[in-house]
């Protein structure tokens, strides 16, 4: 009967005492030293706390009944030691509670991270990057405020209580009785309030991760914000979620103090009784010192039990942001780490399509019995229309993605088979929306190759044709490039992502329109960089402009998902099919270039 009931308790994996279990195990027992040792200051200062209480009393008594001051006064002497003592305890118990707490926080913001980094690309299609940092922060933050609730609670409340309840004890064993009558009719309310606490609690996460939604769009879309006159619109937005939190928030404080009017009401009541008793006891031939302890503990204890009274509203509080937390770090992993897979052993870096068929959505092909092969050492272009797939190939051949019919293979190696990070150290990718992160310029080049030298860094820079615009900084290579790279241009970007690709030294080089929306002077940069990158390398490259891959060693056409012609430019223009009408499209105007009559 017993090992039943304590099964249907945890029979909810989110429920909360389920989740009070799996933190306890996971986060607490790690630290459980600490703990040990916050405990025993924890017990301290409980103790001092009804030392002080019974002192207080002896002192009275001293004066009362055997009017000696030195008896006083060695009573005045212990609660002096014994509060110094109590604060030396808070203050060690509060260093090593906050120490347990920050690793706390510190060890589930890691292990966030590792999931999220072991997550596909459609994982995060799915959600705004917001909703991270918001489980980031609130989901770590109240796993050490739950844990440190409980060792709160069975330490220094609990304690300060029981420390109390004794000296209450020996003063009137009726007086105490009052005391506890306080209890019972506050725990029943709290129950109620609990689920609840639960709804304000999720309500107030969700609407936090909104107005951080609105407010990262806004920043970082400011240009088109201004453009599109879209002020009143995103303002509207952010007043939406702003007064739905702010309406939550209310809730909250209204629901969670409740409590406050009936402890204070019952505690009143008690306090009441308890002068009226004890004054009457006192009247009648009692002791001073026992009542006067009895008044004095009651006080010190009426706080912690109030907290403990509460415990159970403050846990469901914070076991909101345990949920999230845990729902990430539960969920299964998208792309789990695959190091025990074969690695990639390269010998020309020759990449082949055979029949690959890939769908981002069910009955939604994007590929269909997609073949070509990329040649070692030569450069493959992929042209035809946006969207017709030419973006996908580089995804799969990346593992951003894996194919749903068909295979890649790398130099017969099937990459499905192969281990993800083994793949992806042997490839270059420079697309067209160049990334760059928080920090210099040399910081970025180096993420190429980690530990590279500042030679390698200037020499890969070079390559790029980005040294001499890198120099004209004031502070050189350790300029700071801003978010997402805003301190530079769009050619600049792109030259340093180039950079960065050279100190890889990657065999397989993978061009996502690299100088797309660039001036002629940029492009031309950009060119000469991608003409060095390209030396010596399997190079696949998407261009919509044609003449960029005119001197491409193959041309695949793209249409609908399916490859529909393959050659080198001035092959696909004697043959007058899909290329060439793209060619004739694009350069219908250009006199000194003109169009083969067979392609006309």
């Amino acid at each position: 009967m017993i090992g039943s009931a304590i099964k249907s308790l945890f029979a909810d994996p989110n429920g909360a005492p389920a989740l009070v279990r799996r933190l306890l195990i996971e986060d607490a027992l790690p630290h459980w030293r600490k703990y040990a040792v916050a405990y025993v200051l924890m017990a301290i200062m409980a103790a001092c706390t009804g030392a002080s209480a019974y002192l207080l009393g002896t002192a009275i008594n001293q004066a009362y009944d055997n009017h000696s001051f030195a008896g006083v006064a060695a009573g005045a002497a212990a609660i002096m030691a014994v509060s110094a003592v109590r604060g030396f305890a808070t203050y060690g118990q509060a260093v090593v509670m906050a120490r347990i707490g920050a690793r706390i926080v510190a060890e589930n913001q890691r292990r966030t991270l590792l999931k999220l980094l072991n997550e596909g690309l459609p994982f995060f299609g799915r959600r705004h990057s917001t909703e991270f940092l918001a489980r980031l922060s609130a989901g770590a933050n109240s796993a050490s405020i739950v844990v440190n609730l409980l060792v709160s609670a069975a330490g220094r409340d609990l304690l300060t209580v029981v420390f109390t309840c004794i000296v209450m004890l020996f003063g009137d064993p009726l007086l105490l009785l009052l005391f506890l009558i306080v209890v019972a009719p506050s725990l029943k309310m709290l129950r109620k309030l609990v689920r609840r606490i639960n709804l304000i609690a999720m309500s107030q996460f969700t609407g936090g991760a909104q107005i951080m939604e609105t407010l990262q769009e806004t920043v970082q879309g400011i240009r088109i914000v201004k453009a599109f006159t879209l002020e009143e619109q995103m303002r509207a937005k952010f007043d939406a979620s702003v007064g739905t939190l702010e309406s939550d928030t209310v809730k909250m404080a209204r629901v969670s103090n409740r409590t406050g009017p009936l402890m204070d009401t019952l505690g009143g009541m008690a306090i009441a009784l308890v002068v009226l008793y004890g004054g009457y006891r006192v009247i009648i031939g009692g002791s001073p010192g026992a009542f006067f302890s009895f008044i004095t503990a009651f006080l010190l204890a009426y706080e912690p039990a109030k907290r403990l009274a509460k415990l159970n509203l403050d846990l469901s509080n914070s076991l909101v942001g345990v949920r999230v937390l845990f729902e990430i770090l539960d969920a299964p992993a998208t792309e789990p780490i695959d190091d025990n897979a074969p690695p990639l052993a390269l010998k020309d870096a020759r990449v082949e399509f055979a029949n690959v068929g890939f769908a981002y959505r069910p009955g939604e092909s994007v590929l269909k019995n997609f073949s070509f092969v990329a040649e070692p050492s030569k450069v493959t272009a992929l042209v035809g229309h946006s969207g017709g797939g030419k973006s996908t190939v580089l995804n799969l051949i990346l593992r951003f993605y894996d194919v749903q019919e068909g295979r890649i293979t790398i130099d017969g190696q099937d990459i499905a088979a192969l281990s993800r990070r083994s793949l992806r150290r042997q490839i270059a990718y420079v697309g067209q929306d160049v990334h760059l992160f928080t920090g210099t310029i040399r910081d970025n080049i180096a993420f190429g190759r980690p530990g590279a030298s500042d030679a390698e860094i200037e020499a890969a820079a070079r390559a790029a044709h980005a040294h001499d615009f890198i120099m004209s900084f004031p502070k050189g290579y350790d300029s700071p490039v801003g978010e997402h790279g805003v301190s530079l241009s769009g050619g600049q970007r792109q030259r340093v992502a180039i950079a960065c690709a050279l100190i890889k030294d990657a065999p397989i080089i993978l061009l996502d329109e690299a100088t797309a929306a660039l001036d002629a002077e940029s492009e031309k940069h950009v060119q000469e960089a991608v003409a060095e990158l390209c030396k010596g390398r399997t190079t696949i490259m998407i261009a919509h402009r044609l003449a960029t891959i005119m001197h491409a060693d193959k041309i695949v056409v793209i249409e609908g998902g399916q490859v529909v012609e393959t050659g080198r430019h001035e092959e696909l223009l004697r043959r007058g099919g899909r290329y060439a009408s793209f060619y004739r499209l694009q350069l219908q105007h250009d006199a000194d270039d003109p169009l083969p009559a067979a392609a006309v």
